[in-house]
């Protein structure tokens, strides 16, 4: 499984950086797993503003950033997303690099990793409504995080002993995540061959 890992925050001093390290590093624990981080601050696209949709628009010619987005998605088997919450649901660059999507994610999973006051919660239930639009499928187990990530994961992406150690926090539910996930990939890949 390619699994492309979304950075969904592009802002000073965010903290999704250190989850999308921290899910990668529990990825790599995983038999068969490649991972790319994709930094949406690295791949800045213009707001989406074209005529159509681009599932409808088969003569489209996407800006060469959007096209960059668009290549390193289709690449990818299964896509982990990592949202900070904003204003009690995602952010706004998240959406405009989903509105860009056409089939890229057809029949592929997507895992969500969110955090926030209340873990993200309003952010993963807005994210499970969009995704199916671009035909991707969430899988069933979401990653909430609660609190100041920065105490909890550092920048390297390690969780700190108190979280590793808890059988039912975060470190738990994204093991258990990435296993279902990876299930999934395995399933679809198989399908849509």
């Amino acid at each position: 499984m390619k699994l492309g890992i979304i950075i969904g925050s592009v802002r000073e001093g965010r903290v999704s950086d250190r989850l999308a390290k921290w899910v990668e590093n529990e990825a790599k624990l995983l038999d068969n797993v490649e991972t790319v981080i994709v930094d949406l601050k690295k791949h800045q696209m213009p707001f989406f503003s074209e005529p159509a949709s681009p599932q409808y628009n088969p003569e489209r010619q996407p800006d060469k950033s959007v096209q960059e987005w668009l290549d390193i998605v289709a690449e990818c088997d299964a896509l982990a997303v990592v949202t900070p919450e904003y204003n009690r649901s995602y952010s706004a660059v998240l959406k405009n690099a989903i509105d860009h999507l056409d089939f890229q994610l057809k029949h592929k999973p997507v895992m969500i990793v969110a955090h926030g006051s209340t873990g993200g919660a309003q952010a993963v239930s807005h994210l499970r409504a969009v995704f199916p639009g671009v035909l991707a499928v969430t899988i069933p187990p979401a990653v909430m995080v609660v609190g100041q990530v920065s105490q909890i994961i550092n920048e390297k992406g390690e969780a700190n002993e108190e979280i590793k150690n808890n059988p039912y926090g975060p470190q738990s539910a994204l093991k258990n995540a990435l296993e279902e996930l990876k299930w999934y990939s395995d399933a679809l890949a198989k399908a849509r061959q």
